[in-house]
């Protein structure tokens, strides 16, 4: 089994991924009854012993709809062999891994509408109104 390379600076030692095999749905002919080509890989983030207690946070935090009993599981079932589901799965995995380590985006300053905005915005609320006001004023045909 191979380490999962999340980045330069964190890499996942094989010995905390855990792997399941089972027969796929997908295509594969007459082999697809034979050979267990479905993969499921799960890295148990609550017990990680390369993930320190920041990191651990964070990808919590940032994954939670995606844990399932502080597992994340990603689960791969798209080509006929096992060798290329298991690279799609590492590559899936270290994506996730990847985004959930992300720093979160900084708040949003709030600010004020400038002198000019606030002017156009009245300038045309003012000409709509002056519009609604002359069509309620215009005699019918009958008069």
């Amino acid at each position: 089994m191979q380490d999962l390379v999340v980045n330069e600076r964190l890499t996942i030692p094989s010995r905390d991924l855990r792997w399941r095999f089972s027969r796929s749905s997908g295509p594969g002919g007459q082999g697809v009854n034979t050979t267990d080509s479905r993969v499921e890989l799960v890295l148990d983030v609550e017990n990680c012993t390369c993930l320190g207690p920041f990191r651990r946070a964070r990808l919590v935090e940032h994954l939670q709809t995606k844990l399932v009993e502080g597992c994340l599981r990603v689960v791969v079932a798209e080509e006929r062999s096992q060798w290329q589901n298991r690279q799609k799965a590492l590559h899936r995995m270290a994506e996730l891994l990847r985004e959930g380590l992300q720093p979160p985006p900084r708040a949003r300053k709030s600010t004020r509408p400038g002198r000019g905005a606030v002017k156009r915005r009245l300038d045309t609320k003012k000409k709509r109104g002056d519009l609604k006001r002359q069509r309620r004023s215009r005699p019918s045909m009958d008069d």
